[in-house]
């Protein structure tokens, strides 16, 4: 077990990590996820989110496995390595708000980093806009991290806040399963057209969720962290992680026919490179303030932090007024109020990052 954990801690343990991702994502999406969106955190907790009724686009509703997968794959890991701490209590209310704009920056785009990076690895030459402002984001909030910018340190909590995200995913995957129905017309939904009614069987889904929420766990893995590490300190460790979800994902997209080249007619994707790079610069600046991009919040939440899980929570609320209010984006293009939520959403952001700091 102790091998296993150094190996893990090693650089090409980060990069087998990685290349587990890249391998997984395309597996997903042949097996009937939508294309490029294999594994897409941000994609996936807005689909729960209309499953829940929380937004009623009717074409993005479905409780994706994955989600719980990576939060008790997490858990899982965490519990053997005895890495599971119950802790929280910095600065909630503003984590909620950070993941709630993080939310709206990635769905004005289409994806989290990693459906970026998966995105680009099938051909999508737009994630090249979205992810160089992914790195402007972060690197505004590298700028703020070395200006003092904290949001405080986390405490340890009762046993019981641990358990909360993952007691959430468990209700989250029964009700995937079990599909109950609660009302007329009413929640749970699932949608019959559209991205929300593509998805591969909900064991392969639980599986690859559970081995990478373990393997995420265990490396640490992040691309915000990758890239606020290579800015901050040009620490490249992390970023082997990242690096190797591209490489794998290209491969493997080739082998499974899956790569098409090209600006236009991407799956659930525009080409408005705007709005595409302000979008990520605006979860860019959210994950950086934060701590973590979508996924690692996700790991966190698995291991007991009640941070995360907020961060987490804010997210799946901004899913659902980005569909509510017309912020998110869809293949014509940016929703109609989708620009000025980006530019609200970095106002907000940067007096968040200028507000809380030592220096201040």
């Amino acid at each position: 077990m102790a091998k296993l954990n150094r190996f893990l801690a090693s650089r090409w343990g980060i990069i087998s990590a990685g290349a587990v991702v890249g391998i997984l994502a395309p597996i997903l999406q042949k097996l009937g996820n939508p294309g490029n969106m294999g594994i897409c955190v941000a994609c996936f907790e807005r689909d729960i989110a209309g499953a829940l009724g929380l937004h009623r686009a009717a074409v993005v509703q479905y409780i994706r496995p994955e989600i719980p997968g990576f939060i008790l794959g997490a858990l899982i890991a965490a519990l053997i390595f005895g890495e599971f701490r119950p802790r929280s209590g910095s600065a909630p209310i503003v984590r909620f708000f950070l993941g709630v704009f993080a939310m709206i920056g990635a769905l004005v785009f289409l994806g989290c980093p990693w459906r970026a990076l998966l995105r680009l690895a099938g051909g999508d030459w737009n994630a090249i806009v979205a992810l160089w402002g992914l790195s402007v984001g972060i690197g505004v909030g590298v700028l703020l991290l070395r200006r003092g910018y904290t949001l405080g340190r986390s405490y340890r909590a009762p046993a019981l806040l641990g358990w909360i995200m993952p007691g959430v995913a468990v209700v989250l995957l029964l009700m995937a399963i079990l599909r109950p129905q609660f009302s007329e017309d009413g929640a749970i939904f699932f949608s019959e057209s559209g991205p929300g009614s593509l998805h591969a069987p909900l064991s392969a889904s639980l599986a690859a969720g559970a081995v990478i929420g373990v393997l995420a766990q265990r490396t640490r893995l992040c691309t915000m962290g990758a890239i606020r590490d290579v800015l901050l300190m040009g620490d490249t460790h992390l970023f082997g992680g990242v690096a190797a979800i591209v490489v794998f994902a290209f491969f493997a997209n080739l082998i499974l026919g899956q790569f098409d080249p090209g600006f236009v007619d991407q799956p659930v994707a525009h080409n408005n490179h705007l709005w595409n790079f302000g979008g990520m610069v605006l979860a860019g600046l959210a994950f950086a303030l934060s701590g973590g991009c979508p996924g690692r919040q996700l790991f966190l939440a698995g291991e007991g932090d009640g941070d995360a899980g907020v961060f987490v929570l804010g997210m799946i609320a901004g899913a659902a007024l980005a569909h509510n209010f017309s912020w998110a984006s869809s293949p014509a293009g940016p929703g109609a109020y989708g620009p000025a939520a980006v530019i609200i959403g970095l106002v907000a952001c940067l007096a968040i990052g200028l507000s809380a700091g030592r220096r201040a």
